[in-house]
């Protein structure tokens, strides 16, 4: 008995020591195994005599049977264990604040380029589109530009290789080709709004070789200038976000458009800023004038039956004008700091109803 007492407490301790499931193991065989110390004792059974088996038959059962619950708990235990302890490695606190996530910006550019495109939409205008390695009959003969013509001189603009064919290519260096090519395939009416990359040989702190333009072009049987200024008025007050403009015309000079009007809007340049819509200083706006007749023939229009506007301007510029940005060219330079600054929200989409602008 007293031996059988002295074992159990051994194993008991070999137990409570075990502090993983191979431990653990190791003491399950060195007890029940084949060859186990609780097994050794079974096995005596069999040599007892009769009287002696119904003493000591239940003693060494009883023991096997304390020995396996024993092992039984202690692996529970142990699983128990094991498992708070990998919860508490991986547990999350649910109230600390997330990780801040890397978050982009839409460029100025593109936001007032969508800025127009919502204030144009409105107006009844479609957004026409071309490619930017353009025919030089497009870019400068079909828009009254001949051949000798400054515009077309190497300083100024980036010529492509010709090709087998002897058809010259350009880096379109205005958008107007698109209307060239709408004129080309559209009978009018045409009400279109053609913004997009345009290339120049220049460079300083208000001009680069790439920028952004936009021109619209309306043509009809009875369009005339006064639907050119209400369009310019309406679409200064929807871009400035501001309730009146005044604007004024001076003459200019384009070779596509005859008469030609450059706008001016009156403004505040007190104070460091720049306000719409009051104070004493104009500023320049945009280019415009009456389509030339001679671009309407070109373009396979009837000059006796149709006339019509086109207007355009810098979208780089008008992003300098309404956000307050000093310098174009940080605009190309993918500096975060800079887009973080002046950059706008993904979801901030600008619409007339809910505000241009942020």
């Amino acid at each position: 008995m007293s031996d059988i007492s002295g074992l159990e407490r051994e194993i008991i301790g070999a137990l409570d020591a075990a502090r993983d499931e191979a431990s653990l193991e190791a003491v399950r065989v060195g007890a029940l195994g084949k060859k186990g110390s609780v097994s050794e004792l079974l096995k005596t059974l069999g040599a007892m005599s009769p009287d002696e088996r119904k003493v000591q038959g239940p003693l060494i059962n009883g023991l096997r049977d304390r020995v396996s619950e024993a092992i039984a708990a202690r692996k529970s235990a142990l699983g128990d264990e094991t498992l708070n302890a990998k919860l508490s490695s991986e547990r999350i606190d649910v109230t600390l604040p997330a990780r801040p996530e890397p978050r982009g910006s839409i460029h100025p550019v593109s936001q007032v380029l969508d800025e127009i495109t919502a204030i144009f939409a409105d107006l009844g205008f479609a957004i026409a589109e071309g490619p930017d390695v353009e025919l030089d009959d497009n870019n400068f003969t079909r828009l009254n530009m001949p051949p000798g013509h400054p515009a077309r001189e190497m300083h100024d603009t980036f010529y492509v290789a010709p090709q087998a064919d002897g058809v010259r290519h350009v880096l379109r260096t205005h958008t107007s080709p698109v209307q060239v090519r709408t004129m080309l395939k559209q009978k009018p009416p045409i009400r279109i709004v053609a913004p997009g990359r345009t290339y120049r040989v220049d460079s300083d702190a208000t001009h680069t070789p790439m920028f952004h333009q936009f021109e619209g072009l309306v043509i009809d049987e009875e369009t005339h200038l006064g639907h050119l200024k209400w369009t310019m008025e309406e679409f200064a007050k929807a871009f400035f976000e501001v309730e009146k403009v005044e604007m004024r015309a001076r003459p200019s000079f384009f070779p596509f458009t005859e008469p030609s009007v450059e706008w001016d809007i009156r403004c505040d340049r007190s104070g460091g800023q720049i306000k719409f819509g009051t104070g004493n200083d104009w500023l320049e706006f945009a280019g415009s004038g009456m389509v030339h007749p001679r671009v309407l023939e070109m373009c396979g229009l009837d000059p006796t039956k149709y006339q019509g506007y086109a207007f355009g301007g810098g979208l780089d510029r008008l992003a300098m004008l309404k956000y307050g940005i000093p310098d174009l060219r940080p605009m190309f330079e993918s500096d975060l700091r800079w887009l973080r600054h002046y950059g706008f929200a993904a979801l901030d989409l600008p619409t007339l109803d809910g505000g241009l602008s942020r």
